[in-house]
């Protein structure tokens, strides 16, 4: 019923760019908060960002001042911009959302109650 479907992820060289999308389905993204988490091989789930639904938004210091979270209502999707991409960036990305109205520390330590399957980023020359 209440889908996130990944989309946009792919092999990319160093220093590049990508845009991730997350389209929502079964409910009204607008009043959910919304979080992007990676994992990458061999170790634990990390968050990434996350934007809430007052419109605040929170990165991890890893991505800070390169990743950029988005909403877009009209489409009910999400999307994550991914610029001066790093080999250690190399994740498999997944969207989630809750419907509570936390900080986005408090979803990085705890997670998030809807989560999509993920999309697979690869960062490699």
């Amino acid at each position: 019923q209440l889908q996130l479907v990944e989309s946009g992820g792919g092999l990319v060289q160093p220093g590049g760019s990508l845009r991730l999308s997350c389209a929502a389905s079964g409910f009204t993204m607008d009043y959910y908060a919304i979080g992007w988490f990676r994992q990458a091989p061999g170790k634990e789930r990390e968050g990434v960002s996350c934007s809430s639904s007052d419109g605040n938004t929170f990165y991890a210091d890893s991505v800070k001042g390169r990743f950029t979270i988005s909403r877009d209502n009209a489409k009910n999707t999400v999307y994550l911009e991914m610029n001066s991409l790093k080999p250690e960036d190399t994740a498999v990305y997944y969207c989630a959302a809750d419907p509570g109205v936390y900080s986005g520390r408090y979803y990085f330590i705890y997670g998030m109650e809807y989560w999509g399957k993920g999309t697979l980023v690869t960062v490699k020359g």
